[in-house]
């Protein structure tokens, strides 16, 4: 049973990351609800949805074919980066628990992301 779980992973140890990149992915997507800004931003909503949504795929992907889609590790990252600008460039003049809002899930996407990319590169050097 070992073996097969290291044939399936394909030496890439951070399954512990998929877990928590789901639910950001998941809170991403229904925080403009919770955080009550679905109505004030719908702009922003509609963004944070999509997001969230692209986000909990990924997330599952990285679950379900691991070997195959750590080589999009860096997207998370960039979804991350994304995320911390979006209140400003998709909204319309943000209040402030919005932004923080943002920042908080951004970081958080980015910093998996990043725990995400150098395994990933760390395993591909390992094979070379």
């Amino acid at each position: 049973m070992r073996a097969r779980h290291d044939r399936v992973l394909g030496g890439r140890d951070v399954t512990l990351v998929d877990g928590p990149l789901f639910l950001v992915g998941l809170y991403c997507a229904i925080s403009p609800w919770t955080v009550h800004f679905a109505s004030s931003q719908s702009t922003l909503a509609t963004h944070n949805l999509i997001m969230g949504v692209a986000i909990a795929a990924l997330a599952i992907g990285f679950a379900v074919m691991p070997a195959r889609m750590y080589g999009l590790s860096w997207a998370i990252c960039a979804m991350g980066v994304w995320l911390i600008v979006a209140p400003w460039i998709v909204g319309s003049s943000p209040d402030t628990g919005v932004v923080i809002n943002n920042i908080v899930i951004g970081a958080l996407t980015l910093l998996l992301g990043l725990v995400c990319t150098g395994a990933a590169m760390r395993t591909g050097r390992g094979k070379s």
